[in-house]
């Protein structure tokens, strides 16, 4: 059964192994995640499962989706994701999903949304170099020539130049991480490192699809 499971991002500290190292960790609430819904090839064209994480007022809830959360018998929930699969789902709808599901030493990957940085220039958001900052220069921070001349005297941007605009908030997953240590009692997780996102971000943990370099 592919192991998959949702969290929220608390933030960043420390601990020591039995050997007296110290570990940069990450830590994840996790656990009281449920099955909202199995699809499979049969009625919805794939297999995957879809599955709801956190706490939502009943108010905010729209009437389509109360529905579905009365269809699977489950509260409301703030997070939704789907994970696809290569076999039909062993998840039962309505199944709670615990942190025990993970243990110390697997290796996962995570998805999460990154931190949004607003409108950057090239410098910032492409790493590209500064021009010349005598008092003769016109171009210190700015992106420079577009891109080639085109036949017939005209010009064109080809589409993907780096360009200045906004920068952050995008979808990143992070592959080959390491669980450090699984707390099945405050629903925690501590994962090696750094994982996508601010304080408070939702995200995915599941089995790394790259078990092997």
């Amino acid at each position: 059964m592919a192991k998959v499971i949702l969290g929220k991002k608390l933030g960043m500290t420390q601990i020591f192994t039995a050997d007296g190292k110290m570990v940069p960790v990450t830590v994840v609430e996790a656990g009281h995640g449920v099955v909202l819904q199995n699809k499979t090839v049969e009625n919805d064209g794939y297999n995957a499962v879809q599955l709801g994480f956190g706490t939502v007022k009943d108010k905010k809830v729209t009437s389509p989706m109360k529905g579905h959360f009365d269809k699977a018998g489950v509260k409301p929930v703030k997070f939704i994701r789907e994970v696809r699969l290569a076999a039909p789902s062993e998840y039962v709808v309505g199944q709670e999903i615990a942190v025990d599901v993970f243990a110390e030493g697997d290796i996962i990957d995570v998805t999460g949304v990154a931190k949004g940085k607003g409108f950057a220039g090239v410098i910032k958001r492409w790493n590209f170099r500064r021009g010349p900052m005598a008092h003769g220069s016109k171009s210190h921070r700015e992106p420079g020539s577009m891109g080639p001349r085109m036949s017939g005297g005209g010009g064109k941007v080809f589409k993907g130049k780096k360009l200045p605009g906004r920068m952050g908030g995008q979808k990143v997953t992070l592959q080959r991480l390491t669980i450090v240590r699984v707390d099945a009692e405050r629903n925690l997780i501590l994962i090696k490192g750094g994982i996508p996102g601010p304080k408070g971000n939702f995200m995915m943990i599941k089995s790394t699809v790259k078990p092997k370099k």
